[in-house]
């Protein structure tokens, strides 16, 4: 692999560089990088290519490893650590409560805040505090690319801003809201390290009774999402748009919720990914009518 020797604390700033090559991960380890780099510009060395990875599930946070579920063996703790030099590996055990608190161990190192680069968006964060749904980046890509710009988004779970910011940045005037007051601060940080600060306007409460006006689109990115839809669809009007997610299908529940409201709902549902057996984290995408 050619790369480029650079100080890992640089790594969110040169993200977008034309000469770094986004197929491939940088190696880190001590506090330096080896960026993967393009064909066609110069390199500091040629690493040998390491062996694919092929143990634990984790997701590469910043510069802290982050996995779910029951806590790994020693054995599969080494290999991670071994595959991605983290500055520390956190297990998240689940999450609590309206404000989707996280419940966490330290496995490894140190943790804390870091500066998380995703499909060109940068997000402040500590995940041992706040809830940080990376599985769901094609979701995100997904919502962001169905915006138009001029449409007024409430974004009524906003959290760090993962669905606010690609919003914004795809022209969209966004009412992002959150109820964790750590969640909120980051949301207000981030806002600012993307320069969308003209076009979402943040705050703190429950989504319920802030919801204000009639939005074009609604992110209902919550698992109680469905219970909320009577608030929701206050705010809507002929040809708005609902993104609302579930544990399960909750297309009945959809509908039934629309024509309480004086609505007709086309539904559509998608899996975004695998919640537990027999159990999928699934998207409705309504247009009401």
């Amino acid at each position: 692999m050619r790369a480029r020797k650079v100080p890992a604390a640089v790594l969110a700033d040169i993200a977008g560089a034309e000469w770094v090559d986004p197929a491939r991960r940088p190696y880190v380890r001590d506090g330096t990088a080896w960026v993967p780099v393009r064909e066609g510009y110069p390199a500091d060395a040629d690493l040998p290519e390491r062996e694919a990875y092929r143990g634990r599930g984790y997701h590469l946070v910043g510069d802290v490893a982050v996995l779910h579920g029951d806590a790994p063996s020693e054995e599969e703790l080494a290999a991670i650590v071994e595959h991605c030099r983290p500055r520390g590996v956190l297990r998240v055990k689940g999450f609590s409560g309206a404000t989707r608190i996280p419940d966490v161990e330290v496995l490894y190192g140190t943790t804390g805040e870091v500066r998380h680069r995703e499909q060109g968006y940068t997000f402040i964060l500590d995940p041992g505090r706040v809830m940080f749904a990376q599985g769901n980046r094609n979701e995100k890509a997904r919502v962001a690319a169905l915006v138009r710009p001029g449409e007024r988004v409430a974004d009524m779970f906003a959290g760090i801003g993962y669905f606010s910011i690609p919003a914004a940045a795809s022209g969209a005037r966004v009412h992002a809201m959150e109820i964790n007051p750590t969640a909120f601060e980051y949301l207000e940080r981030n806002i600012m390290a993307n320069h969308v600060a003209d076009r979402v306007t943040a705050e703190a409460g429950d989504c319920r009774t802030l919801l204000s006006g009639v939005y074009d689109r609604v992110l209902m990115g919550h698992f109680d999402a469905p219970s909320m839809l009577a608030d929701a669809l206050a705010h809507t009007r002929s040809g708005s748009v609902l993104h609302v997610h579930s544990i399960g299908d909750a297309t009945a529940a959809i509908r039934d919720a629309a024509a309480e409201a004086g609505f007709a709902a086309a539904v559509i549902s998608r899996r975004v990914k695998k919640y537990g057996p027999h159990a999928w984290h699934m998207v409705q995408d309504v247009t009401v009518s």
